[in-house]
């Protein structure tokens, strides 16, 4: 599943961090249509897989000062961030989704191409409870277009995450 010579075709912080760890992954790359009305269910579609299996990258203001100021809430494409339990999951009282400049700032990445994996400025990660249940889940690559398959126990581990239930329908 690993892929070095992918690494050099795609070349994003992302795929760069996955090989220096050598953690298996594959790179999955498509078209990405700018008339699409939704990156993630445009991915899922593209490749074939359910859409619970693809996971977004979303980032929400804590409220905090500082580098706590954001933080990260990694979901499946067809449900919705639960900023209730995301709060929760972070032991706060309220957060609310970031500006998608001072995301870009902070990530290093692009909308609807924000990874979850080799960001800037890495922030505080919660990646929904569903993913547990999977042998592998999806996750943007650092453009849209770049999808990255790989053991959710890896991207916790890399991201230093923890799983909580935080989608919604």
């Amino acid at each position: 599943m690993a892929s070095k010579k992918h690494a050099h075709s795609t070349g994003t912080p992302a795929t760069v961090l996955l090989d220096r760890e050598s953690v298996p992954y594959k790179v999955h790359i498509y078209f990405h249509a700018p008339s699409a009305g939704s990156y993630g269910l445009e991915a899922a579609e593209l490749l074939g897989v359910e859409p619970g299996m693809v996971f977004k990258t979303l980032l929400v203001a804590t409220g905090e000062a500082g580098a706590a100021a954001l933080a990260v809430g990694i979901v499946p494409v067809d449900r919705s961030l639960d900023l209730k339990s995301m709060a929760a999951a972070l032991g706060l009282k309220k957060v609310e989704m970031a500006d998608p400049a001072a995301a870009e700032r902070r990530t290093g990445y692009v909308r609807g191409g924000i990874s979850p994996l080799g960001q800037r400025n890495p922030s505080r990660t919660v990646i929904d409870a569903s993913a547990m249940e999977m042998g592998k889940i999806y996750v943007s690559g650092g453009h849209r277009g770049l999808e990255i398959e790989l053991a959710p126990a890896d991207l916790q581990r890399l991201t230093g995450a923890l799983f909580a239930p935080i989608a919604s329908r």
